[in-house]
């Protein structure tokens, strides 16, 4: 039973790797309040406190939520390769080994030696790969406990409705998944975690997990008696689904600690796909079709030489213009499975140029990745930009100075929980109008 002296509101949770964000809006897509916070992360700075994840969400949603507004509806999201061990309290075995670990490159090349297939997968093999935080957990103490294996986007959903279950657009980032038929690998699964029944069931995006149950936001008020919990999972598909809502066939640009450039297919999910990555459509019968580019990595490489990363800063904010050698490829960006960046022997030394160089080769990548995507989803691309560095005037135009396509900012900076809460209230019948809710009127 609603609550007459609160505002309905559909939630969105997005568990960043820096940041967890919180959203809530209304039937018709307006964004009521929002509230942000540090993910709490152990002492090491890897790994995320589980359990503080949950109390800090919780938190969140009471803050957003205050004496006005009552959730109907909440929908989590998040990092796609993080994960744990729950026993059958649901309560975590080990600490979630992040996608960012560098203990990742020693477990990824003991795991090799025991997968026996060359097969194509969601996911291209590299480190950061879910089953290789499967094959870690396995070997932590009191790891012979567990019952089931969630991912950290999918936690606090896990720990609300008692469910274990993982998102589907998380199953395709653990590299022994398939969206084609919606099938696990079993001998992937068995060399990497173990016995398959570890798996939870894999729910599309979208669906109804079950009902909230909280006891602590339910004596604030803060939801509804029939609240649900509806599966999101991985943060960018999400994003995407959103940017697609609003411009159709449209591709979003979004700008982190990675740059991962992600469309919304009509065409159902492809058996082979070696330039990008793959996962289920959202709310479709199709695919949402993504690129992930290191970004920040590279670009703090680059900066551990002081007058390089004098010069980056006043070439992203615009305070100064790049030198020509945008697209000289110089600067060779680090990549998948821990590559690391290098510049060319030929690469010129003036800490102005290498800056230059620098960023116009990040630009070009994600110039590739925007193409690789675009192929998918047909047509010239339809660019629509997102996270922190879109809001930097001087990067933006590094971007369309090597770029084949305009690419526009969004105005609202939370994307993803914003798309989070508008998959939260599709769940429940409302039916909130992506312009409003993306703070683009007249665009859709």
């Amino acid at each position: 039973m609603a609550d007459a002296r609160r505002t309905p509101v559909a939630c969105g949770v997005d568990v960043g790797s820096t940041n967890v964000k919180v959203v809530v809006l209304d039937r018709d897509g307006r964004v009521l309040a929002r509230a942000s916070s540090p993910t709490p992360r152990d002492t090491s700075g890897l790994s995320v406190e589980s359990l503080a994840l949950v109390d800090l969400v919780e938190r969140l949603v009471l803050k957003v939520c205050g004496d006005v507004h009552e959730v109907h509806a909440v929908c989590t999201v998040g990092m796609g390769e993080d994960g744990m061990l729950l026993d059958a309290d649901l309560v975590p075995l080990s600490s979630a080994l992040s996608w960012f670990d560098p203990r990742r490159q020693g477990v990824v090349r003991t795991l090799r030696a025991r997968l026996d297939d060359d097969q194509a997968f969601d996911a291209a093999d590299d480190a950061a790969r879910t089953m290789v935080g499967w094959a870690w957990a396995r070997e932590q103490p009191g790891a012979e406990a567990g019952v089931a294996w969630v991912a950290v986007a999918d936690l606090v959903a896990v720990r609300w409705t008692g469910r274990p279950f993982l998102s589907d657009t998380l199953a395709s980032r653990t590299g022994a998944w398939r969206a084609s038929s919606r099938t696990w690998a079993p001998g992937r699964v068995a060399a990497s975690l173990g016995p398959v029944d570890l798996l939870p069931a894999v729910l599309p995006a979208g669906d109804v997990v079950g009902r909230l149950r909280s006891s602590r936001l339910r004596a604030a008020g803060a939801v509804a008696d029939g609240a649900v919990v509806v599966a999101g999972g991985h943060d960018h598909p999400v994003g995407g689904w959103a940017v697609d809502r609003l411009l159709p066939g449209s591709v979003l640009d979004s700008m982190g600690t990675a740059e991962v450039v992600v469309a919304q297919s009509r065409l159902p999910p492809p058996l082979v796909h070696p330039d990008v990555d793959v996962a289920p459509g959202i709310r479709s019968t199709g695919t949402t079709v993504l690129r992930v580019v290191e970004l920040a990595r590279n670009a703090a490489w680059a900066a551990q030489d002081p007058d390089v990363a004098r010069w980056m800063t006043a070439l992203v904010e615009g305070t100064a213009r790049p030198e020509p050698v945008l697209e000289s490829g110089y600067f060779r960006p680090g990549g998948r499975g821990g590559r690391p960046p290098s510049y060319r022997v030929d690469a010129p030394r003036a800490p102005y140029a290498r800056a230059s160089a620098v960023l116009g080769a990040l630009a070009c990548a994600g110039r590739t990745a925007v193409d690789a995507v675009s192929g998918d989803v047909g047509g010239p691309p339809r660019v629509r930009a997102a996270g922190g560095w879109s809001r930097s005037p001087g990067w933006m135009e590094i971007k369309q100075a090597v770029n084949r396509h305009r690419s526009d900012a969004l105005v609202e900076p939370e994307v993803t929980a914003v798309g989070a809460a508008c998959l939260a209230a599709l769940a429940v019948g409302w039916d909130p109008d992506p312009a409003v809710a993306l703070g683009e009127p007249g665009t859709a």
